[in-house]
């Protein structure tokens, strides 16, 4: 977890330096000024400093997490801005739905694929233990 800013607490909260929020997460500060660039994420400035809330930080997780599952920065920033837009608009909140329907559909095709990548796996694996105990069999006979 990372480390409070103490002292630059504002009456948004807990805020986190650039740094801090790339050891957190283990990125780099280019990895998250790049969000930043896109619109993911909008840290308030203290002359060249960057001041990030816990939405920030929060959104900083998200779009990770997002891209580990293979969603586009695109598609990170229209679940955001369906989000903050939402606020109980039927429009946006189904589409957002749609959203996280096509999401589960595509992971769900990729568990399935990965479950069957480790099934073959494992059965090469198999066959080549069997075919280097027969070799070993055969040597010691013969």
């Amino acid at each position: 977890m990372g480390q409070w800013v103490h002292g630059a607490e504002n009456d948004k909260g807990v805020t986190f330096t650039i740094t801090e929020l790339a050891k957190e997460f283990d990125v780099t500060t280019r990895t998250i000024r790049f969000y930043e660039s896109h619109g993911l994420l909008n840290p308030r400035r203290e002359g060249q400093k960057r001041i990030y809330g816990r939405r920030d930080r929060t959104r900083l997780m998200l779009t990770l997490r997002g891209k580990r599952l293979g969603m586009t920065l695109g598609e990170i920033r229209e679940v955001f801005d369906l989000y903050d837009e939402a606020h109980g608009e039927q429009r946006q909140l189904e589409r957002y739905l749609k959203i996280l329907a096509e999401r589960r559909e595509a992971l769900m095709r990729q568990r399935k694929d990965l479950d069957d990548a480790l099934e073959e796996l494992e059965e090469s694996e198999r066959r080549c233990r069997e075919v280097l105990s027969q070799q070993g069999k055969a040597a010691q006979s013969g």
